[in-house]
């Protein structure tokens, strides 16, 4: 299920927000901040299971800011992410956690890394169904026996 539907827009904004101070954009590098549209859509889209934690996480911002933290300045905002850091517990490890999976399975931002688009292994070459050579050097080897508990 979205969580488009589970935060609220305030939630919403405090999250974007939030996602932004984590990782900004770069001109530099040509990547987009982690409050891009695309990214936040992944993260409303995936949140899941961490729909409950994000959700008290954000709660506890709004409560140590006491505003909407887009309508604070630079400085504030930043003595707010101080305070989060060391009174959020799982629930700020979750709502970090969660920006940083979806930024960093973002196209733009694994072709900024130099990874390809696709799955490491195999390179481009299939495996024949069944093949099991692979597993040829691991039988080889002699067998082990140990006694189970």
């Amino acid at each position: 299920m979205s969580a488009a539907n589970e935060l609220t827009s305030a939630q919403r904004d405090d999250l974007r927000t939030v996602a932004a101070m984590i990782i900004p954009a770069s001109d530099e590098y040509k990547v987009p901040g982690a409050d891009d549209p695309a990214i936040q859509a992944d993260m409303l889209a995936t949140l899941g299971r961490d729909t409950a934690q994000v959700t008290q996480a954000l709660d506890h911002l709004a409560r140590l800011a006491g505003q909407p933290l887009a309508e604070l300045d630079t400085a504030k905002r930043e003595a707010i992410a101080t305070e989060f850091r060391a009174t959020g517990g799982a629930a700020a490890t979750t709502l970090v956690r969660v920006v940083l999976q979806c930024y960093y399975r973002d196209d733009r931002v694994l072709r900024s890394l130099g990874l390809e688009l696709r799955a490491p292994f195999p390179k481009g070459y299939t495996l024949e169904q069944g093949d099991w050579s692979l597993l040829d050097p691991v039988k080889a080897r002699p067998a082990k026996f140990r006694r189970a508990p």
